[in-house]
């Protein structure tokens, strides 16, 4: 049987345009998806931040801060953290789960006095607040 002109012209013309239309939603995805947030786990002062998205995790004693100090500044989850004495806080890499992550640092860290969480966004949603606060941005401060 012989093979008709139009299907041996058609069949490549399809896989190109197929080819091309993935490539460019690949192309549009990537210009499309947020720069990545820095991580910066080393500590700085919290004095001067207004965080709206973050953990706080709150020792007894600074004693006790400094003793997780080190393991806190290498929590995977955590893009940037600050301490104020004797309380440290963390800004999460976005997509964490913040409650889910406060539950886990406080099950981890048995002798802080409290783990909180503060979420700005689920709060004026829980109040209905008629002029809320401006949306966090993704870096979770103002």
């Amino acid at each position: 049987m012989e093979e008709r002109p139009l299907v041996r012209v058609l069949v490549p013309v399809i896989a190109l345009a197929l080819a091309a239309g993935v490539g460019l939603a690949f192309f549009v995805a990537a210009l499309v998806r947020p720069p990545e947030l820095p991580v910066d786990r080393n500590p700085a002062p919290l004095a001067g931040h207004t965080l709206c998205a973050a953990v706080v995790v709150v020792f007894e004693s600074d004693a006790e801060m400094r003793a997780a100090e080190p393991s806190l500044h290498d929590e995977p989850k955590a893009r940037r953290v600050f301490e104020d004495p004797p309380s440290v806080s963390l800004l999460a890499v976005p997509g964490t789960d913040l409650k889910a992550w406060a539950q886990e640092l406080h099950a981890r860290y048995r002798k802080a006095e409290r783990v909180t969480v503060i979420d700005s966004d689920a709060t004026a949603a829980q109040l209905k607040l008629t002029a809320p606060p401006p949306k966090c941005p993704r870096e979770g401060e103002y």
